[in-house]
Order: structure tokens, then C-alpha cells, then sequence
């Protein structure tokens, strides 16, 4: 299939899915989800996960982690209770991963890495559905973005250590050089971004040339949150992370000539984020999972939200939030979305496990991503979500 029409093809299912999505008032997050499994290998096989696939879909993602960004100030995210919060909630689901795959008889290397996956925590998944029912701006919110963002750092740490077991070359001085590096970078990127940038863009607003081209400033924005990303990617973070501290360095610019720079964001990330949640489905391939590994993905999954629940709820009960705020973190933490399938394809391809477990793998990242926006619009936000206009569409 030729590359024009594949990606013709996952923008209309994409944006399709989208639609009706919003029409019904459901999470486009879940509606995304089950569109890429229908054209996916596992039902019609009319888009396969291909490098073509996936690098729109990072384009996605770092478009949304961007826009998300711009809701949130720096103080927003940082704390000792998001760093609890993150630690246990890394520590609780390795040791969950680990434990129940040497009791399926696993071989430590391959219950190593499958503990390192359950680590992950994606926030693309949890802060789209927060930002979709307009909750992104309450105390569970703040908690959990924060929390995500730290989690990031913790489960590539956790994904060096697990390599350098697996290899035999652990070293506490590599550790500690990997730490050291992405903590200089969100410090010095979101300094950068609040002290130089941003009011470098406020100046720019105000010149001769921002009036007569307003679209600029927009474009420059952009191309900046781009810059963030690729330094996160060269210093060994995800890209998301680095749009992430892209928005959230901006949020504080205020223009009064040029063109809102959310706005137009916003419109960028509704088409490859859609584009992002769509390929989560197309990458879960129901026909690689034999029955033999079914009680284990059932295990697994039960585990992944499980750990996740109590690791990164009760530290947030005991760092002062209420039981539903604590709880609304915790399943929040669950989605471990694209962050656990990028670590068990590494997993994969260094042989240290196996398509079986791969796929369980895949599998369980994809119903954690789904379990949270069910959880919150039936339960913790029941009749709070923002409803559809019957006369809109």
C-alpha cells in the first residue's frame, strides 16, 4: 500500500473516529483506540504499525504533551509529593511485574524488563481525558502530571538499569550520569524556556514585523516546542517530555498583536493526536496472542492497574489529598499507553523476550490505556463531563 494512501487512510479514520467520539459524548481517547484495532492487523489489515505509521504518531503525541503544557505552570509540577508519588509508583508495579513473571516461570532477564514496563506511565493518555471532561486545572490533575513527568525519568532509569543487569555491565556511575543529565535538562530547559524565550516571543509581539505576519509567533512557538523535544530525545528522555516543558515554559506569555498560540495548537493536536490514539489500536495485533499467554495477560493487566492504584494512591492519601483525589491519581497512573510498548520492543528486539510475551506486552498497555477513561467518566466524574451541544453537530 502506497505510503500517500496509508496516511490519507489514517487521517480519515483518525478525525472519523474523532467525530463520533465527541457526537456520542464519549473519550475520543477510547473511540481512537478501537478505530486503529478495526483497520489494524486485527480485523481488516488496511494499516499495518509501519516506521511511516509511528513517526506520525510521536508527531502526535508531542503535539498534545505541548498543548497540555500550556495549562500548566511550573509550580503546578513540581514538589516532593509528585516525587513520592512518582518513586513508589515506580517501585510497587516493577516489583509487581517482576514477581508474577517469575511465578509464570520466566527467566529473570525476561522478568526484569516486564517489570520495567509496568513501570511507564503514559501522560499523553491521562492528561488528553483530564483535558477532554475540563478537569486539568484540579489538585488530582496537578498530581498526577506532575507525578507522570517525574515517573518519566524514574522508568528510563529503571529501563538503563534493567539493560545494564540483563548485559552485566550495571554501574552506579552510570546510573547516577543518566539521572544527572535529565534532571540538568528539565531544570536548565524550563529556565531557558521562562527567563529567554518567552520573553523573547512577548518582544516579538510587540515589533513591526509580528503585526504585518501574526501568524508568526504561532510558528515560532512551535518550531521551539520541536527544538525541546529533539533535546529531550538527544539526552535520552521522550520527546513528549520535552514539548511538555515547551508549553509549560510558555504558558506565562501574554500577546496582544499575534495570533493565540493554544489556539492554534490546539487544531494541530486534535488532527495528530488523533492520528496518535488511532496507531495505539493498529499496534495491538489480537492474532499474535496464543492461549497459552491469555491467563497471563490477564494476570498482568490485573497487576498493572492494581500496582499502579495502591503505589501511587496511597502516597498521595498520605501526602494530603482525599480518598477520591487519591484514587483519581492512582487509576490516572494506569495507562501505561505507548511508554511500556516502546520498552518491550526493546525487550523484543535484544531477545531477552519473546513475540508471546511481546504481545501480552502490547496488550496490556492497551487496556490500561482504555480502563482509565471508563473509570472516569463512570465513576469519579459521573454527570460532571462536559456534554455535546445536540444542536452543534
Amino acid at each position: 500500500m502506497q505510503p500517500v494512501f496509508q496516511m490519507s487512510l489514517l487521517l480519515f479514520v483518525a478525525l472519523a473516529g474523532y467525530l463520533v467520539a465527541s457526537r456520542i459524548n464519549q473519550s475520543a481517547v477510547i473511540g481512537l483506540i478501537l478505530v486503529g484495532i478495526v483497520v489494524g492487523p486485527s480485523v481488516l489489515g488496511l494499516i499495518t504499525y509501519t516506521d511511516f505509521v509511528a513517526g506520525l504518531a510521536n508527531l502526535g503525541a508531542v503535539i498534545l504533551l505541548f498543548v497540555i503544557g500550556l495549562e500548566f505552570k511550573i509550580q503546578d509540577i513540581v514538589g516532593i509529593r509528585n516525587g513520592v508519588i512518582a518513586a513508589v509508583g515506580v517501585i510497587i508495579p516493577w516489583v509487581g511485574g517482576y514477581g508474577i513473571s517469575i511465578a509464570f516461570g520466566m527467566s529473570t532477564s525476561s522478568a526484569i524488563f516486564i517489570g520495567t514496563a509496568l513501570t511507564a506511565t503514559s501522560i499523553a493518555i491521562t492528561a488528553n481525558v483530564l483535558r477532554e471532561m475540563g478537569k486539568l486545572q484540579t489538585d488530582a490533575a496537578k498530581a498526577i502530571i506532575g507525578a507522570a513527568v517525574i515517573d518519566d525519568v524514574l522508568s528510563l532509569l529503571a529501563l538503563s538499569v534493567s539493560s545494564e543487569i540483563v548485559e552485566g555491565v550495571f554501574s552506579p556511575q552510570g546510573i547516577a550520569f543518566v539521572i544527572i543529565k535529565a534532571i540538568a535538562f528539565i531544570v536548565l530547559a524550563g529556565a531557558f524556556g521562562i527567563f529567554v524565550v518567552s520573553r523573547y516571543i512577548e518582544r516579538l509581539d510587540r515589533s513591526r514585523f509580528a503585526r504585518k505576519f501574526p501568524e508568526f509567533i504561532f510558528i515560532f512557538a512551535m518550531m521551539m516546542a520541536f527544538f525541546y523535544a529533539m533535546m529531550a530525545e538527544l539526552t535520552g528522555l521522550s520527546a513528549i517530555v520535552g514539548a511538555f516543558i515547551a508549553g509549560v515554559s510558555f504558558e506565562g506569555v501574554r500577546l496582544t498583536h499575534c495570533r493565540d498560540i493554544k489556539e492554534g495548537a490546539e487544531y494541530l493536536q486534535i488532527i495528530f493526536a488523533s492520528i496518535f490514539f488511532v496507531s495505539l489500536g493498529v499496534l495491538a495485533d489480537l492474532h499474535q496472542l496464543t492461549p497459552g499467554i491469555v491467563l497471563f495477560l490477564i494476570v498482568l493487566i490485573i497487576v498493572a492497574i492494581f500496582t499502579k492504584v495502591v503505589g501511587c494512591g496511597i502516597p498521595a492519601k498520605l501526602m494530603g489529598l482525599s480518598t477520591k483525589d487519591s484514587l483519581i491519581v492512582g487509576f490516572g497512573m494506569a495507562p501505561r499507553g505507548e511508554v511500556a510498548m516502546i520498552v518491550a520492543l526493546i525487550g523484543l528486539q535484544q531477545g531477552i523476550i519473546d513475540q508471546n510475551i511481546y504481545v501480552a506486552l502490547v496488550l496490556m498497555s492497551l487496556v490500561t490505556t482504555i480502563i482509565t477513561p471508563i473509570v472516569y467518566r463512570n465513576w469519579f466524574y459521573k454527570g460532571e463531563c462536559p456534554t455535546v451541544d445536540e444542536d452543534v453537530i
